[in-house]
């Protein structure tokens, strides 16, 4: 029998990464905030889309391109209803696209509030001599893989660098640090338990 416990920790981000932009109102450099709104704009044979971002300071708003003088006939009827719709699962998937968000705006900054969500993948009767924890994270989050483990392991920092430094805590892919945000793919594994 095996001795070591598999888990997996589905990590969902609750707040979309805000780029900072120069606010027309304010006079500087503010975070903005996507309104989870499209707007689109249509003559019948070219198409253009944005998703409405707002000052996080005065409201101003920031249109973020996401199709530009695109031909209608070469976009997919489906997802032309959905810019129409703002359908919430686009408007998400489009706040969290941060190489997107990159191109448009340099300064971006992510948030480290997620939810986990954790699934067993192989239970134990035996004492637990090692645990396995895969992580899902679906969307950039900019939560560093020791305030996680910290977190949900109930267990100070200090603690957790500890178990770094005398082997007892490896982080996978090799290269990965506990000081960088966790990412989709990442293993993270504890021994002596």
């Amino acid at each position: 029998m095996s001795d070591v416990s598999r888990v997996q920790w589905t990590i969902i981000a609750r707040t979309a990464p805000q780029p900072w932009l120069g606010c027309n109102r304010c006079g500087e450099a503010r975070r903005f905030r996507s309104s989870e709104r499209i707007r689109v704009n249509a003559n019948g044979k070219r198409v253009d889309a944005w998703l409405i971002y707002r000052c996080t300071s005065c409201g101003d708003t920031w249109n973020r391109p996401i199709l530009e003088r695109q031909p209608v006939r070469t976009i997919e009827p489906d997802f032309l209803m959905s810019l129409h719709a703002s359908e919430p699962a686009l408007t998400r998937r489009l706040a969290f696209d941060v190489a997107g968000l990159r191109r448009s705006a340099g300064r971006i900054e992510e948030f480290d509030d997620a939810l986990v969500i954790e699934k067993v993948l192989s239970e134990r009767t035996a004492p637990t001599r090692r645990l396995e924890i895969l992580c899902s994270v679906p969307e950039p989050v900019g939560l560093r893989v020791d305030r996680l483990l910290a977190r949900e392991l109930r267990l100070p920092r200090s603690r957790i660098h500890g178990l770094a430094e005398a082997g007892d805590l490896v982080v996978f892919p090799q290269g990965s640090h506990l000081r960088r945000t966790v990412r989709d793919g990442m293993r993270l594994v504890l021994v002596n338990l």
